[in-house]
């Protein structure tokens, strides 16, 4: 069976496994599980949730409405009333919907960022955010059981199943922008209208910041916002090297500053005004920075172990709580639902903050970014010089390499452990983390993250040096690592 269900869902290749055969298993296993008796009912803690209704939602990827559709009628045919988008829309929007709606669980069809021949299947719990690892695994058990009792999925005609109230289409949208509208403060927006570009990537993010901000004076030039399931042939991740386009916006006058959302919008990328990307570690800390001295707002700071340490010396400034987690928003998500979390976030650009689902948000961390230029009064390269003149300078490379043999993941840990070097460039190492992989900080508070891949010979490598020579220094040490495990 070419299915593995893992904590973040299913991602395929379409046609190749991300077939409508293969998603019918899936979706049948998504019923199974979710009616089991297992399955968490009780939402947040809040809320009851509805034990028989499901939010499934799409994003702009090839067949992604039709495959949605499929899902549908599957839950349908499991007695599921299922709450369908009527068109594509952000995972954090059908996230929002899970909760709002007291839905038991949400289906989205993306596969995020991955390259466009791929598709996915996201599973959301009660409480608004990624189902827990538990609940995923649930999902995987039942699938192999399904195969071996050789027990296909039900299906259920869709014509009929709407007109029996089982599959209702709805807007996710509306009650998202209202929930937006008690996060962002968009008087103060309007106080001072920005010119910016919003570049949607062809996602499914396309439309939401620009409509959300109508009213508030803000001439807003979207980008790749047009229906294109290819994405133009880049992967729709918001880093620098796919945003060529952008920075083109931007440096021909459309636009004083960039935000760019992924491909299922949970992801956020800036650019300021001379074309310069603004990477999630400085929208981050950028964010934290705000919300704390204009706002006046509180809590625990959260981030993964691959973000940067900016983090830590402003949460260390305001006298914050700050926790580090493994790579993956479920595990910011753990704190956010168990804590007063003030904002949680990851390098790769899925944050959110306070009053929020515990999910990554683009569009509402793009709508943050132009309401803190708005506020300042200054363009989002001089908040951005601030930041480094206070907590900086941090620079920050990410690089994956090649092993020439397989190697096991705690294996790798071990050696790279038992091998630790007692300096780096001209750092001594002071620490050693292996929270996630092995993480070297220095005594400058430089690090060096390695993560060997648990599914290939591949050592994802991660550097945040106080100047470029460190991070060469860094990732030269990385480079070393791997040629020398044969």
């Amino acid at each position: 069976m070419p299915i593995h269900f893992g904590t973040d869902g299913w991602r395929a290749v379409i046609s190749d496994s991300f077939t409508f055969d293969n998603l019918r298993i899936v979706a049948q296993a998504i019923a199974d599980a979710v009616g089991s008796e297992h399955w968490d009912k009780s939402g947040n803690g809040e809320q009851t949730s509805d034990p028989k209704k499901i939010v499934v939602g799409f994003d702009t990827r090839f067949l992604s409405d039709r495959y949605a559709g499929e899902v549908a009628r599957v839950l349908a045919a499991n007695g599921f009333t299922v709450l369908l988008a009527q068109s594509d829309a952000p995972t954090p929007a059908i996230s929002y919907a899970v909760k709002h709606q007291h839905a038991i669980a949400g289906v989205m069809i993306t596969a995020s960022h991955n390259a466009p021949r791929y598709n996915g299947v996201k599973l959301k719990g009660a409480f608004g955010g990624s189902a827990l690892p538990e609940q995923c695994r649930r999902v995987e058990v039942y699938i192999t059981d399904n195969e071996e009792r050789a027990r296909g999925p039900n299906l259920m005609d869709f014509v009929k199943a709407r007109e029996a109230g089982l599959i209702q289409r709805f807007n996710p949208l509306p009650a998202y922008y209202d929930h937006l509208r008690t996060l962002i403060n968009t008087d103060i927006i309007a106080e001072n209208p920005q010119r910016f570009v919003a570049d949607a990537m062809y996602g499914s993010g396309r439309g939401v910041i620009k409509s959300f901000l109508q009213g508030t004076g803000c001439e807003i030039a979207e980008i790749r916002g047009e229906m294109n399931p290819g994405f133009g042939s880049v992967h729709p991740e918001p880093i620098a090297k796919y945003l060529g386009a952008l920075a083109s916006a931007v440096s021909s006058g459309m636009g004083n500053f960039g935000v760019v959302t992924d491909g299922d919008a949970d992801r956020i990328g800036a650019m300021d005004e001379r074309g310069a990307f603004v990477d999630p570690h400085k929208i981050m800390a950028l964010s934290l920075k705000y919300l704390v001295e204009k706002r006046g707002w509180s809590g625990a700071v959260v981030r993964t172990v691959s973000t940067t340490r900016m983090i830590d010396r402003l949460a260390t400034g305001y006298g914050l709580k700050l926790y580090e987690t493994p790579v993956g928003f479920n595990h910011i998500a753990d704190y956010m639902m168990s804590e007063d979390v003030l904002i949680g976030g990851e390098e790769s650009g899925g944050i959110s903050f306070k009053g929020h689902i515990p999910e990554g948000d683009g569009p509402v961390m793009g709508l943050l970014l132009v309401e803190m230029v708005a506020a300042s009064g200054k363009t989002l390269q001089r908040l951005v010089e601030d930041l480094l003149a206070e907590v900086g300078p941090a620079l920050y490379e990410r690089t994956d390499l090649r092993l020439s043999r397989p190697v096991a993941k705690a294996e790798m840990t071990e050696f790279l452990i038992n091998q630790a070097p007692s300096e780096i460039g001209d750092q001594k190492v002071e620490f050693i983390s292996r929270r996630d992989g092995v993480k070297y900080i220095m005594a400058d508070d430089s690090w060096l993250l390695i993560r060997p891949s648990g599914t290939e010979p591949v050592l994802r490598v991660y550097a945040e040096g106080r100047t470029q020579e460190m991070v060469k220094a860094l990732l030269g040490y990385g480079e070393q690592v791997a040629t020398s495990v044969v």
